[in-house]
């Protein structure tokens, strides 16, 4: 296990809405999720970085002492560093230095799992080196050695720019032949007409957790940030009507995520852009609360989500004992439920709200049916209600109360 120290520097005109303290009490969290030993903290407000060293002079002597003091061997910064910044600050403190993208892209490497994971870290991972080639020299033979080097499909090797481009290339052709996969499965749900429901949240909120609670999946669940990087779909049949419907899993989100990650991790992402209805999932434990909200609609917004129908998902109600305090939280979000994941607490009224947001309204259709679509009759006839049937010499006409989604992808469909 490394020994890290992490340092914090907070400019005047940021975001105030987060402390100093919170802020390095999550990137503790992050350090601690990659499996470094945080033996010091160097923390403080500024009025402007330094070109050079990114933090002053003075802070990078108390740093340096810091580190002879703690024998620590990394310096992990919440900032992102510019190329000749962490040049400048190895060569001044002689330990290995990240900053806070490289920290998010080691545990990414070290929790993807899937093929295609594993082409998403190494193509962000890539794509965050390139423009640091130059400060750092070609050679890249620290990929590999512990702490925010450590990638899937990286090599000890000296590789310049024209190769790591190559390479870029191939790794997004590669997921782009895995997304046609996805697309051609998501095709085949939909024309099965399964309504999908995505589960959206920052990291460790309990999307997971509440995955098994519903379907009985095995998701890896653990008290730590993105311990769920690849997608995950489990079916689930909803009680009331024996509707069929399928859960999407996705990859946390992070307060100041970096955006060259969420377009590496679009492929994964887009499970959510077919869900017919996300459930927003929230640790209402938490105090930063507020602010993850921000954060996870920061995310909807850049990858243009904002607009699907959702539900608030009030998680983690086994940790607060005021019931004052969770009808003030229902209060505050509306289209709410507030559950315990971990104890299965209050998810019959979830499901409920699932119910309702997804089938519970109907509509009316009035449609002819060609002979080569004689399929969506059977499921016009499972889904809803069917008021007139005429069988006719190229196809059936119907006229059916339908619930609107279905109505949607019936009438999508022909």
């Amino acid at each position: 296990m490394e020994k890290a120290v992490l340092v914090i520097a907070k400019f005047i005109n940021e975001d105030q809405t987060w402390s100093l303290e919170e802020l390095s009490e999550e990137l503790a969290i992050l350090g601690q999720t990659a499996r470094a030993q945080i033996v010091g903290q160097v923390r403080y407000n500024c009025r402007r970085l330094s070109p050079v060293f990114y933090i002053g002079k003075g802070k990078v002597q108390e740093l340096k002492a810091l580190i002879a003091e703690t024998k620590a061997q990394t310096v992990i910064f919440n900032n992102d560093l510019s190329s000749t910044q962490q040049r400048n600050l190895e060569d001044a403190l002689c330990v290995k230095t990240i900053d806070r993208t490289q920290l998010i892209l080691d545990i990414f490497a070290r929790h993807a799992k899937s093929q295609e994971g594993k082409l998403q870290v190494e193509l962000a991972q890539l794509q965050y080196l390139l423009p640091r080639l130059l400060g750092k020299g070609i050679i890249l033979s620290r990929l590999g050695g512990g702490i925010g080097t450590r990638g899937p499909g990286e090599q000890k090797l000296e590789i310049d720019r024209r190769r790591i481009r190559r390479r870029i290339d191939h790794l997004k052709a590669d997921i782009s032949a895995l997304q046609r996969r996805r697309f051609a499965l998501r095709k085949k749900r939909t024309e099965n007409f399964l309504p999908t429901v995505g589960l959206v949240g920052y990291t460790n909120a309990g999307k997971s957790t509440l995955l098994n609670a519903l379907t009985g999946a095995q998701a890896k669940v653990k008290d730590e940030m993105f311990s769920t990087l690849d997608p995950l779909i489990r079916r689930f049949i909803l009680p009331t009507n024996k509707q069929k419907i399928l859960f999407s899993d996705t990859v946390g989100f992070l307060h100041k995520l970096p955006h060259h990650l969420i377009d590496a991790f679009k492929a994964t992402l887009e499970a959510v852009t077919e869900a017919d209805l996300l459930l927003i999932v929230l640790d209402i434990s938490n105090p930063k609360v507020y602010q993850h909200n921000d954060a996870i609609w920061e995310v909807l917004t850049q990858l243009k989500f904002q607009d699907k129908p959702m539900i608030y998902i009030l998680n983690k109600i086994d940790k607060l004992h005021n019931v004052m305090v969770i009808e003030r939280f229902k209060k505050k979000f509306n289209n709410s439920v507030a559950i315990s994941a971990r104890d299965k607490n209050n998810l019959d009224k979830l499901v409920q709200q699932i119910e309702s947001r997804l089938l519970n309204t109907t509509t009316k259709i009035k449609v002819f049916i060609g002979h080569s679509k004689i399929k969506l009759v059977h499921t016009i006839y499972e889904q809803g209600k069917v008021e007139v049937c005429e069988y006719r010499e190229n196809g059936v006409y119907l006229e059916a109360k339908l619930p609107i989604l279905i109505a949607k992808k019936v009438l999508t469909a022909i």
